[in-house]
């Protein structure tokens, strides 16, 4: 579930943190989901275990999951609203690196537009049909 990469410059921490709230957000890990413990997932992907720790305790202060003596880590229920939001949070780094490319190569606003409306309808008529 969670992979890390050595050198794309994102502490690792940070990393976790983000596939983790990816996962919650898209759905893929629902309220009430265990997380695995921290030895587990160092043990899993080869890190200290006090990094695991950190990203967890940054988790659990941002609300998005809940610890309790005793049990595994568990995602917490989100409002819509926070669901919403955190969506779109995960979509500004892809959409701000795409807006550089488009005003690098001087492509017209309504061109990418409508690309990405084009984009987003083949991939939604592929979905219908798998």
């Amino acid at each position: 579930m969670i992979s890390i990469d050595h050198h794309n410059g994102i502490p690792v921490f940070r990393q976790i943190i983000d596939q983790v709230k990816f996962h919650v957000v898209s759905g893929l890990l629902a309220p009430g989901d265990e997380l695995p413990s921290t030895r587990a997932l160092s043990g899993q992907l080869g890190l200290n275990p006090m990094t695991v720790s950190k990203a967890y305790s940054l988790l659990e202060a941002e609300g998005l999951v809940e610890r309790r003596r005793g049990r595994p880590l568990t995602v917490k229920p989100l409002r819509d609203q926070t669901v919403h939001a955190e969506k779109l949070e995960q979509l500004k780094p892809q959409l701000t690196q795409l807006a550089t490319m488009v005003r690098q190569l001087g492509v017209d606003r309504a061109e990418v537009v409508d690309l990405f409306h084009s984009i987003l309808d083949t991939l939604e008529e592929d979905n219908h049909d798998t």
